[in-house]
């Protein structure tokens, strides 16, 4: 007996609108028999990660801050996935970007002006967008893994961010702490609402989240470039034959998804933290794939879907004040939100058979 899946000749338009809907619901069952078996009230944990972080101005700024750089890097990743790149480094990417970014502030502490902010912006875009060209080069040129090389290549980033902080960048006036120097004013970026009664710490990095989300789904939506990458990861024979070069839309796709990581990473860094340190990302990186399929690697879906992560990071902290819930339980969250998402996709797209051994027919 074996369980045979064949693929639907259509998906109705309202299947593919309420899977999403299907697998957050199923989330929220299995995250309540979790929170019940172990003797946490299922209600009040939920309310604790799902209310609570949207019934203040603070956490709601908390909420933009953690949602901007799960959307600019899901952004991305979409492009990637879209023309059948699987680019797993984007934690990688989102590091490179941010010490590159952070080169200007770090070693030359007195600059000051308005230039240098859009210039740590796009030293963290080059950065970014280099730490993603390797696996792209090393597919196009050598047929490498994609998936294994740019995953290597997050480790390679974490460790030469604890060298640096640790090394030759850290702080001399820090009291020997890993870390560097706190950036200058000009070279952070600024805050949304400062100062009210709407004020709090959420800065101009979800502004630039949602533009790029406008900007992609033009580009995919109304180009040429993206007419190619649609092509290209839905059928690479048809898009030779339509004359499209695959090599060059893989690069493409690296270069664009490892920019905008990079760029996560400098606003990261220049705006919530202000330095670097050691840690600067809680999983951004792997938690923008999760965002991606959820967003069904559409720009504007991605919008919803990092907002939505987000509040599982906030709501985790929320609960563990509250309830004592363990911090690993938010990164259960998003793994059972993950498995859900996928579960109910491949339930709408594919009939599940079950064939008997022997007889060869649908049971």
């Amino acid at each position: 007996m074996r369980i045979d899946l064949r693929k639907r000749t259509s998906v109705p338009w309202w299947g593919e609108l309420l899977a999403p809907l299907i697998a957050f619901a199923v989330t929220l069952v299995i995250g309540a028999i979790m929170f019940a078996a172990s003797g946490k009230p299922p209600v009040a944990a939920l309310h604790a990660y799902f209310v609570e972080p949207l019934s203040e101005i603070w956490s709601l700024h908390e909420l933009a801050i953690k949602a901007a750089p799960l959307i600019i890097i899901a952004i991305g990743l979409s492009v990637a996935y879209r023309s059948n790149n699987w680019n797993i480094g984007a934690e990688g990417q989102f590091v490179a970007g941010a010490i590159t970014g952070s080169a200007i502030p770090v070693l030359f502490p007195g600059a000051s002006g308005a230039w240098l902010l859009p210039a740590i912006l796009l030293l963290g875009i080059l950065g970014g967008a280099a730490w993603a060209a390797i696996p792209g080069l090393l597919k196009t040129r050598f047929g490498a893994n994609e998936i294994l090389v740019s995953l290597m290549l997050v480790y390679v980033a974490k460790l030469l961010l604890d060298w640096l902080v640790r090394g030759p960048w850290r702080n001399p006036e820090g009291y020997n702490f890993p870390e560097t120097r706190f950036f200058g004013d000009d070279a952070r970026l600024p805050e949304l609402i400062s100062q009210g009664d709407w004020g709090g710490r959420a800065n101009w990095g979800i502004v630039i989240a949602v533009v790029l989300a406008v900007a992609t789904a033009i580009m995919l939506t109304r180009t040429r470039k993206g007419f190619e990458i649609k092509i290209t990861g839905q059928s690479p024979r048809a898009a030779r034959f339509a004359g499209f070069d695959q090599n060059a839309t893989t690069m493409f796709a690296f270069l664009f998804s490892g920019a905008l990581a990079g760029l996560a990473g400098i606003i990261e860094v220049s705006g919530a933290i202000g330095q670097l340190t050691p840690v600067i990302s809680p999983g951004y990186g792997f938690t923008a794939i999760i965002v991606a399929f959820l967003g069904r690697l559409n720009p504007i879906g991605i919008v919803v879907a990092g907002l939505l992560l987000a509040l599982t990071y906030l709501g985790g902290e929320a609960a563990q004040i509250s309830l004592g819930v363990s911090e690993k339980i938010a990164s259960v969250f998003q793994g059972l939100l993950l498995f859900a998402v996928l579960a109910s996709d491949t339930l709408v797209r594919y009939r599940v058979r079950i064939v008997t051994r022997g007889q060869g027919k649908p049971a």
